[in-house]
């Protein structure tokens, strides 16, 4: 048991000198989905807070991202975020897939699954209260309507 104990506290040392790398990449205002769709800020510190960790260029690592293998499992985590959705660049979408992002942002939202209920452990502020999550489906249809009006007009 003991020799065990010992491989398992030497295995753990030495992962640790494989870092995940946590820069983030460049942030051009003009492309973020708060900036283009010109969010109220109340809405927009909601979303910033609940989203921007895993869903933009934005992410504040917290400090068990230097932990192996912890680290892993969060720069994979935000790696699949910003892939499916990256409100930093999110006015390089085409319209059409725009307003596919912000569908599924209402589904994950009235479903409850976004935010993911294990960012709540080190986030409780990220925890959306049902009148806030009401908030952001209401203002994510609105600028869905909006978007379609003037992809309509070109």
């Amino acid at each position: 048991m003991k020799r065990i104990l010992i491989i398992v506290l030497v295995a753990f040392v030495i992962i640790q000198f494989f870092p995940i790398d946590k820069t983030n990449p460049p942030v051009n205002e003009g492309m973020d989905f708060l900036r283009i769709k010109n969010t109220p800020e109340n809405t927009a510190n909601m979303i910033k807070t609940a989203c921007y960790d895993c869903h933009s260029n934005e992410t504040k690592y917290p400090w068990y991202s230097s932990i192996a293998p912890s680290s892993w499992f969060l720069k994979n985590h935000i790696n699949e975020g910003r892939q499916h959705l990256n409100f930093s660049i999110f006015a390089t979408y085409e319209p059409k897939r725009q307003i596919h992002k912000m569908e599924e942002c209402i589904e994950m939202i009235e479903k409850k699954e976004m935010p993911l209920e294990s960012y709540y452990i080190g986030h409780q502020d990220a925890k959306l209260t049902d009148q806030q999550r009401q908030e952001l489906i209401t203002y994510f249809k609105r600028q869905i309507e909006d978007t379609q009006i003037k992809n309509a007009i070109k």
